[in-house]
């Protein structure tokens, strides 16, 4: 197998242990300094570098989204560089809380039951097969619209207020 098709075989796995993978899956596959560019919205745990905050977005996705799988379309490879296009699919079943870049408490989106799917591109640098670093461009107005979060009704939007509170009590 080349180096190339090993790589991109580890971005694959990168993405599907966000669904599915156990803290060991994490330490195997993620480098220790590998970086997530996606953090800045994340919970705070999530931020750090290395297997520990990847596998803590797992853990902050997988709460709100039951069902999580990833179905992947293609890989293409430049050098070390893969892009990995798939499709997100779930049921939102928890509160969704995205973070303010200071690590506060930006939105919370209350569960709403309904399932979603959405294309998503996520670029993985791969070294010493391990991956090193990670970004993504994600449809989340799709997601959005699927869950019914965009357009909200009034009720929704009083719900996401209180979500919101909740969330910022339990992060105090």
């Amino acid at each position: 197998m080349s180096t190339t098709a090993h790589a991109g075989e580890i971005a694959v796995r990168g993405i599907q242990i966000m669904a599915d993978g156990e803290r060991a899956d994490f330490d195997e596959l993620i480098h220790p300094d590998a970086v997530n560019r996606e953090g800045r919205v994340e919970p705070p745990e999530c931020r750090v570098g290395g297997p520990a905050g990847y596998y803590a977005t797992a853990l902050w996705v997988r709460t709100a989204f039951a069902g999580l799988a990833y179905d992947v379309h293609q890989v293409v490879a430049d050098g070390n560089l893969m892009a990995v296009h798939v499709t997100m699919r779930g049921r939102h079943v928890a509160p969704f809380v995205v973070w303010t870049p200071d690590g506060q408490v930006d939105t919370a989106f209350p569960p709403t039951g309904k399932e979603f799917a959405v294309t998503q591109s996520h670029w993985l640098r791969v070294r010493d097969g391990q991956i090193v670093e990670h970004w993504a461009n994600r449809d989340d107005l799709g997601q959005a619209q699927q869950l019914g979060w965009v357009p909200p009704t009034p009720a929704y939007l009083l719900r996401m207020a209180r979500a919101k509170s909740r969330a910022k009590r339990a992060a105090a």
